[in-house]
């Protein structure tokens, strides 16, 4: 294991900068994403679509989002982190716009014309989401040593949480939950250009090209010095069988995200019979958020204080408290089991998230590669969030919610048992993972 480096002030400051321009744009796209759960029921209520017709809505914007990040994953390792967050959010705030303003277009209708107008928003939208965890994973692969990564990303997963809470928080509000269902995506799209202005002017890919001197993260790429092509960073992931394992694994995370994310505000306006400005409701998906805040903190710290940097040991804690949650969900009798069962779930899955979409990419993908391993890791969550749409949508419609807690249950335990097979795995200076 590598020494974790002794950094002067200047470099701490600046990476610092770097890195918390960083954290919050990625949060405003969070709040241009996560907002879709809020305005789920309300497009039901005002246009009479089914739950599979929204759920339509999430799978065919889950899938663009998984397979463009397999592509534009390579894209960023060539043109850099700093640029592909710009094209992402650039892109995030103009489709949520238009997205809101296919309410106002009397002339779509109220039938198919505006689903299809709406659906082809929102999966413009997610593709441009596509570039923003890769982007920050590739211009953070940059600037943290490996021994620090575990630690520096819980910090990363709760702060990219205020997205969420941005969300949680704002949309409830009684004068926001009051507005249309348009401001819903109008206000975020207003936080993302504000954090669009401050990535142009603040961050850099790597500390020599913000006028510091080269650093090594001594990860698994360090030491190469072959051309950043295409060809070179499929070969760094895509013949890895440990980044193939994880890929797999968070195909897994993407059902278990996407299904609890997208559909919990609407089970408890149906199931549990709340509104979005009920103050349990409120409070409920606050402590939510703070769940996830909490398990990017305990994944980081057990990550490399008690598992000696190695990630797949906690993501395998966080898959057997999800299916916990789940089974409770499942069988709960009261709101306040319900809502202690989805605050742990955050918590489990945020510890996954965190450990193998934040921090296992830059350590099997490697600086010069974490781009293109971000881009397989968090792809394929998108294209296992497929799943947890029209399918989800359409089983719900048929079977009732309960039927949704135990649909994800075993692909919780299927994550599991794959991180039971890399316990071990760490990267290797030389390149080749073991």
């Amino acid at each position: 294991m590598a020494t974790t480096p002794n950094h002067s002030s200047e470099f701490q400051v600046r990476r610092f900068q770097n890195w918390i321009t960083l954290v919050l744009t990625y949060a405003a796209m969070y709040m241009a994403r996560y907002n879709f759960s809020f305005a789920n029921k309300a497009l039901s209520d005002q246009y009479g679509w089914s739950k599979s017709q929204i759920g339509g809505i999430i799978s065919m914007a889950s899938l663009v989002y998984g397979l463009a990040a397999l592509f534009n994953g390579p894209i960023a390792d060539r043109i850099g982190g700093r640029k592909a967050m710009i094209i992402g959010a650039t892109g995030a705030m103009v489709f949520n716009l238009l997205f809101g303003l296919g309410g106002f277009l009397g002339f779509l209708g109220r039938g198919p014309v505006l689903l299809a107008y709406l659906a082809t928003a929102w999966t413009l939208n997610m593709y441009f989401q596509s570039f923003s965890a890769l982007s920050l994973i590739k211009v953070n692969a940059g600037w943290f040593h490996v021994s620090e990564r575990g630690v520096f990303s819980s910090i990363f997963g709760s702060m990219i949480q205020l997205g969420r809470a941005g969300v949680y928080w704002l949309l409830p509000l009684p004068f926001v939950a009051l507005l249309p269902w348009e401001y819903k995506f109008f206000l975020p799209a207003i936080v993302v250009a504000v954090m669009l202005v401050f990535t142009l002017l603040t961050v850099q890919n790597t500390p020599a090209d913000a006028g510091l001197a080269a650093f090594d993260p001594e990860d698994a790429t360090s030491g190469d010095t072959e051309e950043v092509t295409l060809a070179y960073v499929f070969k760094r992931v895509f013949t890895n069988p440990i980044a193939i394992t994880i890929a797999v694994a968070e195909f897994c995370t993407g059902i278990l995200r996407k299904g609890f994310e997208e559909w919990f505000p609407r089970y408890m306006q149906e199931a549990q019979h709340l509104k979005l400005e009920d103050p349990v409701f409120r409070s409920g998906a606050m402590t939510i958020v703070l769940g996830g805040i909490v398990g990017a903190f305990i994944a980081g710290i057990l990550s490399d204080k008690v598992f000696g940097a190695r990630r797949p040991p906690v993501a395998f804690f966080g898959y057997a408290l999800v299916c916990i949650c789940l089974w409770t969900v499942w069988h709960a009798t009261s709101i306040n089991t319900v809502i202690m069962a989805f605050i742990i779930n955050s918590l489990a899955i945020s510890m996954v998230h965190s450990m193998l979409s934040g921090t296992a990419s830059m350590d099997f993908g490697g600086q010069r590669a974490a781009g293109t391993a971000a881009g397989l890791f968090d792809g394929m969550q998108y294209v296992g969030g497929f799943f947890a749409g029209y399918p989800i949508g359409r089983l719900v419609d048929k079977y009732g919610w309960g039927a949704w807690a135990p649909s994800m249950i075993g692909f919780a335990a299927i994550g599991g048992v794959l991180m039971l097979t890399l316990w071990n795995a760490r990267p290797r200076k030389s390149g080749a993972a073991h």
